[in-house]
C-alpha cells in the first residue's frame, strides 16, 4: 500500500506560510539547498530541475496531492503543472477540471480518494499543502517530513488548520543543517 507523506517546510511556531501565503520568509543558503536538492528533488516545480542540474529518475514519490490555494501559486503565473515528473492532484470544489487538464481536478472527499489513491499501485504520495487540506487528511498521513526552520512566523498558515484533534508521531530521523534547519521525519506512532 502507499503511503501519504507530508512533506513540508515549517516555522518553530508551526506555520507553514504567513498569512498571505507568503514562503519567502524561511532562510536558505546554497550548501542547504544543494543538499536538499540531491536529496528531495522530487519535491521542486519540475522547470527547476533542468536549471539545478537534477536528473530523474526521482525517488521519493510519483505523485503529489495539492488545495487549491497552494495550486494557484503556480497557476495564477502561467504554470499549470508546477509539478510534470509527478501525477498531480488538486483537491478542489472551485476549479473547473475542462480549465485545468494539465492536473487532476478531484471535487470528491479527499480522505474517501486518498483512500481509494492509496490502495493504487504506485510510489508514494506526496502532500505538498496546505494546511486545510492536511488537517483534512491527516487521518491518512503516514509519515511527517518537516523542514523545522529557525525562524517564528507569528500569524499564518498552520501544519494542520483544523480543530484539536492530537495525533501520536514517532520521530524516526533527524538532521540538523549548518543554517539551523532540522529535517525531522516522523512516522504514526
Amino acid at each position: 500500500m502507499r503511503s501519504l507523506v507530508y512533506y513540508v517546510a515549517v516555522s518553530l511556531d508551526g506555520r507553514i506560510a504567513g498569512p498571505e501565503g507568503q514562503y519567502d520568509f524561511y532562510p536558505v543558503d546554497e550548501d542547504y539547498s544543494r543538499q536538499m536538492n540531491e536529496e528531495w528533488g522530487d519535491g521542486l516545480p519540475t522547470g527547476l530541475h533542468e536549471a539545478l542540474g537534477i536528473t530523474p529518475p526521482l525517488t521519493k514519490w510519483d505523485t503529489v496531492v495539492m488545495g487549491t490555494t497552494t495550486y494557484r501559486i503556480g497557476s495564477d503565473v502561467g504554470v499549470t503543472d508546477p509539478y510534470a515528473h509527478l501525477r498531480t492532484i488538486v483537491y478542489s470544489r472551485s476549479l473547473d477540471p475542462a480549465d485545468f487538464p494539465a492536473v487532476e481536478v478531484v471535487a470528491e472527499d479527499p480522505v474517501e480518494h486518498m483512500r481509494a489513491l492509496k490502495q493504487e499501485e504506485g510510489g508514494d504520495i506526496w502532500l505538498c499543502g496546505g494546511g486545510t487540506l492536511a488537517a483534512a487528511l491527516a487521518p491518512e498521513v503516514d509519515r511527517l517530513a518537516l523542514k523545522i526552520y529557525p525562524v517564528t512566523a507569528g500569524d499564518g498558515v498552520p501544519l494542520f488548520a483544523g480543530g484539536f484533534a492530537p495525533q501520536q508521531w514517532k520521530l524516526v530521523s533527524h538532521r540538523a543543517f549548518d543554517i539551523g534547519v532540522i529535517l525531522a521525519q516522523y512516522e504514526r506512532a
